[in-house]
C-alpha cells in the first residue's frame, strides 16, 4: 500500500526497508528525545522482527515515509492501536534524518495518513500524545488540523524530570 502527495511517498513498511540508517536513527538521542523506542536495544534483527509483525498487525499500520524523488527513507508513521469498535486509532511519527526536520515533511505525512485513515479505514477519530516540549511534533500536528484537547500533568519523564503530554485529536469530517 501506498499514499502520495506533493513531495512524500508513505509506504508500509517491510524488513527489506530495515537498514543500518534506520538503526541509526533509534541510537541517535537527538532524534529519540521524545520517543517511547529510546529506553530499547535495537539491532537489524530486532527491527526487521518489529516492521513484520507491524506487516501483520490489524491494528497497526506502519508506513516509511519517503522522499518521493530520491526514495530515500526519512522516517516512519503509525497508525496505532486502531479500534475497529469504537473506531479511533493514535497516530506516532519519527522523522529520523535531522537534516529534514523543520520542512514540513511531518505535516505533509500527518495530513496523508489522516486523510488514509479517514477515507479508507472509515475511522472517526485520530489522537496522538506529544510532550510538551516537543514543539516541532506540535507545531506539525496543529497545520495538519489537529485540536489541543488535554493536557496530561508530568505524565512523562524527560531527562530525568516529568514534563506534561499535550493531547491532540482530529475528528473525521468526511462522514
Amino acid at each position: 500500500m501506498e499514499l502520495t502527495s506533493g513531495r512524500i511517498l508513505l509506504k508500509r513498511l517491510t524488513p527489506e526497508d530495515v537498514t543500518k540508517t534506520y538503526v541509526d536513527w533509534l541510537y541517535d538521542k537527538e532524534v529519540t528525545q521524545f520517543l517511547e523506542c529510546r529506553w530499547g536495544v535495537f539491532t537489524e534483527g530486532h527491527l526487521k522482527t518489529y516492521v513484520k509483525n507491524m506487516s501483520e498487525s490489524s491494528e497497526n499500520i506502519l508506513f516509511g515515509i519517503f522522499l518521493k524523488e530520491k526514495k530515500e527513507h526519512i522516517g516512519n508513521i503509525k497508525i496505532g492501536k486502531i479500534n475497529y469498535v469504537h473506531k479511533f486509532g493514535d497516530v506516532g511519527l519519527l522523522i529520523g534524518n535531522r537534516n529534514m526536520w523543520g520542512k514540513g515533511y511531518g505535516t505533509e505525512a500527518i495530513k496523508l495518513v489522516t486523510c488514509h485513515a479517514f477515507k479508507e479505514i472509515k475511522l472517526n477519530k485520530l489522537t496522538a500524545g506529544i510532550y510538551a516540549n516537543n514543539v516541532g511534533s506540535y507545531k506539525a500536528f496543529m497545520k495538519a488540523g489537529y485540536e489541543k484537547v488535554g493536557i496530561l500533568k508530568k505524565q512523562m519523564i524527560y531527562k530525568g524530570y516529568y514534563v506534561d503530554q499535550i493531547i491532540v485529536e482530529k475528528l473525521n469530517v468526511l462522514d
